[in-house]
């Protein structure tokens, strides 16, 4: 839908049971009305998500009251209201602390048809479009691993265990602190062909074995083995969608996925942190699709699953590499465990994000939902 159209939608107003509202409630794009005061007169169901602001206390506020200080889009209003034309402007930055520091959107801004005093405005989020361009990024990146990992595994194992059967055949004729000495290559040889199997999970090329899974006992599973361990110290809260559909994948998977995106939040907070906090929350968000590997149409991934920290956030120059191979920020990690999520989920027709800032670090997960072999969609979980 153009401007020109919304324009002419939007004349008619929100009010319920009018068709135009229909319609501008199922765009996935933020739109909403303002005076000529700045008061916020209506807005579609994607305004209030963008914003998080339910409807009722949207239109009790000036945008000025929801945006940052010295917004653009403060500026473009000016403009319009000025030229009495529409004004585009692309690739604008309008993030808030609440609704996240990172917001870049496209912003089309139009009096509205029939009282020029009113303005319309579209906000179209770049990010997305930006997020689909990394997937593609990430998936190249698994590829290229797996390749490695099939020549490793054959150029490595098989010398690493002649090495560690020569020293251990050694250690029977020598004193104390030269039997360290053996221990130590031991242990070394055994932590190199730990991190090959690892990386033999690249090379796994078999189809996934899908089923009906239902993803709150996979993350409840992930948090006890957690709490049992490596994030006791942390506190875990729920928002769950209690009525959201199952996905369509492997389970087993599907726990290595989120336990590693929940150990990487437990080891950003900190083995110190005494406020750690984990957030583990499910969604319905329709209207997102992919075009994926070996299917003729975009597949849709309208189940959002989400872990997020409060930990320091990751570094600037680190995000857009995040799940690359051996990219990481720890002393002691190889680099491994984000790749092989964004395999994984590559594999399921996914899609992996993050987006993070000081004290809110948060791991998207958007997946297809199941559907039974004659395409309908079924509620029956695992």
């Amino acid at each position: 839908m153009n401007v020109k159209a919304l324009r002419n939608a939007m004349g008619h107003g929100f009010e319920t049971g009018n068709s135009a509202a229909h319609i501008l409630n199922a765009l996935p794009h933020p739109i909403l009305t303002v005076g000529p005061d700045g008061h916020i007169l209506d807005a579609n169901v994607a305004c209030e998500t963008f914003f998080e602001i339910s409807l009722p206390l949207l239109k009790r506020q000036r945008l000025e009251d929801i945006l940052p200080f010295g917004s653009p889009l403060l500026s473009l209003i000016g403009q319009v209201r000025e030229r009495g034309a529409a004004v585009n402007e692309y690739r604008v930055d309008i993030g808030t602390p609440r609704t996240g520091l990172d917001r870049v959107v496209d912003i089309n801004v139009a009096p509205l048809v029939g009282n020029a005093h009113n303005l319309i405005i579209m906000l179209q989020e770049r990010t997305i479009a930006d997020k689909m361009d990394r997937q593609l990024t990430h998936r190249g990146a698994a590829r290229s691993v797996t390749a490695l990992a099939a020549m490793l595994a054959h150029e490595i194992k098989n010398p690493l265990s002649g090495i560690r059967g020569a020293a251990q055949l050694l250690e029977g004729g020598l004193s104390d602190d030269d039997r360290m000495l053996t221990r130590l290559i031991c242990d070394e040889t055994d932590r190199i062909v730990k991190l090959v199997d690892r990386m033999e999970a690249f090379s796994d090329e078999r189809p996934i074995e899908r089923e009906s899974v239902n993803i709150h006992k996979v993350l409840d599973h992930v948090k006890r083995i957690a709490q049992a361990g490596f994030a006791r110290h942390i506190r875990f809260f729920e928002n769950y969608d209690p009525s959201l559909p199952p996905v369509s994948g492997n389970r087993d998977q599907l726990i290595q996925v989120f336990l590693n995106l929940v150990k990487n939040a437990a080891e950003a907070i900190g083995e110190d942190a005494i406020d750690g906090e984990i957030e583990l929350s499910t969604a319905f968000k329709p209207g997102v699709r992919m075009k994926t590997a070996g299917s003729r149409e975009p597949t849709r991934l309208p189940l959002e699953f989400c872990v997020r920290d409060n930990g320091p956030g990751v570094s600037p120059e680190l995000i857009e590499h995040l799940f690359d191979p051996f990219v990481t920020n720890k002393s002691s990690g190889t680099g491994l465990g984000l790749a092989l999520v964004a395999k994984i989920i590559g594999d399921h027709g996914g899609i992996v994000e993050c987006e993070s800032h000081a004290r809110r670090t948060t791991f998207r997960v958007l997946l297809p939902m199941f559907a039974s072999t004659d395409g309908r969609h079924t509620g029956e979980t695992r």
